[in-house]
């Protein structure tokens, strides 16, 4: 048996529902509103972790977003904080930037 190259992660503790994305289809948590800050706060990779009703830029769609109408995908074994653009452009949190950065 081949080991993987990275441990799995655990999934999230919500259901989830199939997103289509480009080139197939991922699973979506549904993460209720009163629980997006604590998983924002527990997947967010920079600091300081920006709070839900602050607005963000998505490199890959290049647009403005609410960062609390992020979405929460499971690929790959992995959670992975993703921007609300992402089933169009694949922008995940790496690609989150100053809302300011839109201006360059």
């Amino acid at each position: 048996m081949i080991e993987p190259l990275e441990p799995a992660e655990d999934k999230l503790p919500y259901p989830t529902r199939p997103l289509k994305v480009q080139g197939g289809v991922v699973e979506e948590y549904i993460i209720p509103e009163e629980k997006k800050a604590e998983v924002l706060a527990a997947l967010y990779i920079f600091e300081p972790v920006p709070a839900l009703d602050e607005e963000l830029y998505d490199l890959h769609e290049g647009k403005k977003f609410r960062v609390g109408d992020f979405r929460v995908i499971w690929e790959d074994n992995h959670n992975l904080l993703v921007s609300p653009y992402f089933p169009k452009s694949g922008g995940s949190v790496i690609d989150w930037m100053p809302v300011d950065f839109s201006d360059d």
